[in-house]
């Protein structure tokens, strides 16, 4: 097995996020999220199987019979393939459960699983997500948006004590 190579300089990473934000909003008009391409996935997985019932949906029936005609379920798209072939090329790409010495791999999946049904869940509720709150509302200066980011970062500091002892044990 060869070495995993270095990750990108985090700088420069930033640097290229700004300007991929900065292109949706100059050639779509819009910003960057990912809960809403998600959202939309769903959406085509209801409509699947029940096509008439989605329709009828106030949420999902809003969407067509389309929903995956988005740009940013192309963006979600994107993210996990070209996080793939990131992790491919890098070396990467391994089946591992990141956890502490404390906590189960199943029951860290299962912590992970339900973190992730609530964040998205209150995603939809808030008609958007973090990555959309944060990048895009912050890249236009919205009041709620950089508030909602000062939030983030002392709700994340404030909790940090009780996760960290959890996790390094």
């Amino acid at each position: 097995m060869m070495s995993p190579k270095p990750y990108a300089n985090p700088y420069l990473a930033g640097v290229l996020l700004g300007l991929t934000l900065l292109a949706s909003y100059l050639i779509l008009g819009a910003g960057l999220g990912a809960s809403a391409g998600l959202a939309r996935a769903g959406a085509f997985c209801e409509l699947t199987l029940a096509p008439a019932r989605t329709l009828a949906s106030p949420y999902f029936g809003a969407w067509g019979d389309q929903p995956l005609r988005y740009y940013l379920v192309f963006m979600l798209a994107g993210v996990f393939g070209g996080g793939l072939v990131s992790a491919l090329l890098a070396g990467r790409c391994a089946r591992v459960v990141e956890r502490g010495a404390r906590c189960a791999p199943r029951a860290r999946i299962l912590l992970a699983l339900a973190g992730g049904i609530l964040a998205g869940f209150a995603s939809r509720l808030a008609n958007g997500c973090t990555s959309g709150q944060a990048l895009s509302g912050s890249a236009v200066l919205l009041t709620g948006s950089l508030l909602f980011l000062v939030s983030v970062f002392a709700g994340g500091y404030a909790a940090a004590w009780f996760v960290r002892r959890q996790w390094h044990d």
